[in-house]
């Protein structure tokens, strides 16, 4: 299986400005932030790191650590634009700020590979603040969005009227992205794409465990389940390290065995603007018709 990398460009409002010993230096809007990024193995472009906060891990490598500030930031945040969608960034307890920017060249893919099927059904498991939902939504799909936390899909819905979207056709699901889909599969429900960006580690809201490396065979079988020979695609993401894009690529290809379509497998990355080389985020697998 050929490997291939999603390179995520910078745009208006996001940008990997510079990377290197161990960090990352982005812009966010109008506000500029440093946090860690352990694949930045090599020397920054510049020592002149200005920044509005930065991040600093603590002891806890799942996610432990503060934020520290040399300039006022929003505490409830402040909007970010991708084309037609506007979404609120704000600097999380977990170090991120509401959204993963290289996703964009998986909303662009998969934009495209609905294209000529506006009333396309989508799924997004594990679907966060709803970006890539609002994303797809915009591209004329009919979205299903799941997340487990109650929070989130308030922002995701927040997201939408932020967006213009509130009328759009989105169904918000709080509950636990594999006991769903399971429940889908038993209503013989049928999707033309589904995106998954399941995390290493997660509760669902009636305290079930979700494990990356125990849980994740099931729920690829189950999502095969709700797919058929005229759906477009299925997408995961994943951001553990110690998998490989090519063990989760050989997963879908014998998932997907009896489907007409192909199986790609590879990395995301994003370009830094400094001198452009590109900085690994995740591993990605997908089957397209």
């Amino acid at each position: 299986m050929n490997l291939t990398t999603l390179i995520g460009e910078p745009w208006s409002d996001y940008g990997l400005i510079d990377s290197g010993n161990g960090r990352k230096l982005e812009r966010y809007g109008r506000f500029r932030f440093i946090r860690p990024e352990p694949q930045a193995m090599w020397q920054p472009a510049s020592d002149d790191w200005r920044a509005d906060g930065e991040f600093i891990p603590g002891s806890d490598e799942d996610g432990g650590g503060r934020w520290y500030y040399e300039q006022p930031v929003p505490a409830d945040g402040w909007p970010l634009h991708w084309n037609e969608v506007t979404f609120q960034s704000s600097c999380t307890p977990f170090r991120h700020l509401g959204f993963f920017p290289d996703m964009a060249p998986v909303w662009d893919d998969l934009r495209g590979a609905i294209a000529d099927k506006p009333d396309a059904e989508v799924m997004n498991l594990f679907g966060y603040t709803g970006v890539g939902t609002l994303a797809l939504s915009a591209g004329g799909a009919r979205m299903v969005h799941v997340d487990a936390s109650k929070k989130s899909v308030a922002q995701a819905r927040a997201n939408a009227a932020l967006s213009g979207m509130e009328d759009r056709p989105v169904r918000w699901i709080v509950e636990d992205a594999a006991k769903f889909v399971a429940r889908e599969v038993r209503r013989g429900r049928r999707y033309d794409g589904i995106l998954l960006d399941p995390p290493k580690y997660g509760r669902g809201p009636d305290g079930e465990i979700w494990r990356l490396e125990e849980d994740l065979p099931a729920l690829i079988a189950n999502c095969r389940a709700l797919l058929d020979a005229d759906s477009r695609f299925l997408f995961l993401t994943v951001y553990a390290v110690r998998m490989s894009a090519l063990a989760i690529g050989e997963l879908l290809r014998q998932a997907f065995a009896d489907l007409p379509g192909t199986v790609e497998a590879g990395e995301l990355a994003v370009r830094e603007e400094q001198r452009g080389l590109l900085l690994p985020t995740a591993i990605w697998a997908r089957w397209r018709r």
